[in-house]
């Protein structure tokens, strides 16, 4: 990607930001750069966000925060995706910076967009062990039923994620009701 929208392809793969989300980032009011924290607000062009639910605060590791610090120090702008003058970075020019480097990378789909790199933080969210709830709010999904019917199928088989203890109480059961179906002793041996 063009230097000046590296940034794009973080926020899309480490926050799930979508595209216009990720081009209405305003550098001074939208990124908590000490704390870690992208507060989506609105979309490009000064459009509300998708759902009510889409202006969740998502938190970024530190070295994300300073590499978004970096990039805004070094193009300035009101964006905190913009050009070497400080105009902001459409959606259709970073769609168009990916459909010039798709052909470049070996093993990238004909098809990847920006909206893949979305998904690829569910699935990266998903293998680390986050529940639906957590990834429901990471997405910003209105509800969970969204969450599932788009990645639902990346979690493990519920039967190979069912812990190996949970038969225990069942077993417990089984050896107590058996117990008492076995008549008992008394003291005298008969």
């Amino acid at each position: 990607m063009p230097e000046h929208m590296r940034s794009a392809i973080l926020l899309g793969a480490f926050t799930g930001l979508r595209l216009a989300e990720a081009c209405g980032l305003d550098r001074h009011r939208d990124v908590d750069y000490i704390d870690g924290i992208v507060h989506p607000r609105r979309q490009w062009p000064a459009k509300p966000l998708k759902s009510p639910g889409s202006e969740v605060p998502i938190p970024i590791p530190r070295v994300m925060a300073t590499m978004l610090l970096e990039s805004v120090k070094r193009w300035p702008g009101q964006h905190v995706l913009a050009d070497d003058f400080g105009n902001p970075v459409t959606p259709w020019q970073i769609q168009r910076a990916l459909s010039d480097i798709r052909p470049k990378i070996a093993g990238l789909p004909e098809e990847f967009g920006f909206q893949d790199l979305r998904h690829y933080y569910a699935s990266v969210l998903i293998a680390h062990g986050a529940n639906i709830k957590v990834v429901q709010a990471r997405m910003r999904h209105a509800n969970a039923k969204t969450t599932l019917d788009t990645y639902g199928h990346l979690w493990p088989d519920t039967d190979e994620s069912t812990p190996p203890g949970f038969s225990r109480p069942f077993a417990d059961r089984v050896v107590t009701e058996q117990s008492k179906a076995i008549p008992r002793r008394t003291e005298r041996g008969d």
